[in-house]
């Protein structure tokens, strides 16, 4: 069966999807070609330093000198990454030779970057202003809650306490892809959904952000001037207050729509009001791999299938069950097992066996994730071969074809379903042959015009 994959593009994706003049309106920040060039590929960002003050273009063969010949597929990956950006932009002479020359808008605002250094479009509010901030530790607490929170009504909005602030057209964007609404039938998660709870933090809150952008053109706003807010947003300091008077009208709405999912936290003083970054809002930049940002794991798994949780998360029983029989809950210890029964539940509704591996994995305890593997072999292997014998049998819609006039018309229609890639199977015998069902008005015209 084929599974359905959720690709989590993160916010240098989005850039490079924007229009070209769009692209270079965002370069007008220095703090957003920061941003990008952090993002860049080792040797991306080498060779936009090595042409920072360089105004002419170079030759794509002079800079394919510039590696190793082993390091000839990295090259490709980082010319490709740099022309999708547009931080190079190709040139091609009469000889139909191609040089690249940075962009000259992200060129001019990097290099002052570099020299003169960057400043934040605002300051953080003087203590004696704010209130009580929140230390650090109450923050990332306050962050975690929103966000699980955000998740439990994703599973099963009707049994969640409404702990967020979420107004019902924002739930709908977020949720947008990952429940399926019916008339007159309460949300259901789709594929993508069930698959979606087994990501990573970054990569659920690329997803949601880029819903978000996505929905924001049909409302009037432009996405290029929200990228360019939420990027900038991940440079500010966790912890530190931000006057909301700072912020232009599409930003205060931003800003409330992010609150609810717990990038930021609102407060009110006497006379103004203040957002305070956490620390998800600082991750918006940061690269998928970059492991700094994953939480410490609590799943150790046992080689008789037995499997212990240690967390007091009500997110993090709900997604086990998504895939294992829960069978007891202590106030710090969820106890349950891998079934048979209870993966070919999570295959029926798209889990695939690979990401239920990688999700124990990437949430192994601590005292199990320094060990190789960190789940038993014997448990993988077999979560691998429950999922193959569920999908020994495949069913395709199909149509039989019969009682051909000549041998040539059946090898000739043989033919002809190689070719547009529709042909399951054939009998030469009894000349039948069996055609994919989407590829059946294709054979019945070709087979008219055999007569």
């Amino acid at each position: 069966m084929p599974q359905v994959r959720i690709i989590a593009k993160n916010f240098m994706d989005m850039v490079a999807a924007l229009p070209a003049m769009k692209l270079d309106k965002l370069y007008d920040s220095s703090l957003i070609c920061e941003a990008v060039l952090r993002s860049l590929p080792p040797l991306a960002k080498k060779y936009v330093l090595q042409m920072l003050f360089i105004d002419l273009p170079v030759s794509a063969r002079t800079m394919e000198e510039w590696v190793l010949p082993d390091g000839s597929s990295k090259h490709k990956v980082a010319i490709d990454r740099l022309l999708q950006l547009r931080i190079f932009l190709e040139v091609i002479d009469r000889k139909r030779e191609s040089s690249y020359r940075l962009n000259p808008i992200f060129q001019e605002n990097l290099r002052k970057y570099l020299i003169h250094g960057g400043t934040l479009p605002r300051e953080p509010m003087p203590s004696n202003v704010t209130v009580r901030l929140p230390t650090l530790e109450d923050l990332d607490a306050y962050a975690i809650e929103q966000w699980e929170c955000f998740l439990l009504q994703l599973i099963n909005s009707g049994q969640v306490e409404r702990l967020t602030g979420f107004n019902p057209s924002m739930i709908k964007v977020f949720q947008r892809g990952l429940l399926s609404t019916r008339d007159n039938e309460p949300p259901k998660l789709t594929e993508n959904g069930f698959q979606f709870l087994l990501m990573d933090t970054n990569a659920q809150l690329w997803y949601i952000i880029r819903e978000y952008i996505s929905s924001s053109e049909g409302h009037g706003v432009d996405p290029a001037e929200l990228i360019s807010f939420l990027l900038e947003l991940s440079f500010h300091a966790p912890g530190k207050a931000y006057n909301m008077n700072t912020l232009a009208d599409v930003q205060k709405s931003a800003i409330s729509d992010l609150a609810a999912l717990g990038l930021v936290k609102l407060q009110q003083g006497r006379k103004d009001n203040w957002f305070i970054p956490t620390k998800l809002a600082t991750n918006l930049s940061m690269s998928l791999s970059d492991s700094s940002s994953r939480k410490e794991g609590f799943v150790v798994v046992e080689t008789n299938f037995r499997l212990y949780a240690y967390s007091t998360s009500k997110l993090h029983c709900e997604i086990l069950r998504l895939f294992a029989r829960v069978e007891y809950q202590l106030p710090n210890l969820i106890v349950g097992a891998i079934t048979k029964e209870s993966l070919y539940n999570a295959f029926e509704n798209g889990i695939s066996g690979e990401q239920i591996i990688a999700f124990l994995q990437q949430n192994a305890h601590p005292r199990v994730a320094e060990k190789t593997p960190s789940v038993p072999e014997n448990v993988t292997d077999q979560i691998r071969l429950w999922e193959t014998d569920r999908n020994r049998v495949e069913m395709v819609a199909s149509n039989l074809y019969d009682d051909f006039p000549s041998k040539e018309v059946f090898e000739a229609a043989c033919d002809f379903g190689r070719e547009i890639g529709g042909l399951l199977w054939e009998d030469t015998k009894k000349m039948c042959l069996i055609v994919r069902g989407e590829s059946h008005q294709e054979m019945r015209d070709f087979l008219r015009r055999q007569k």
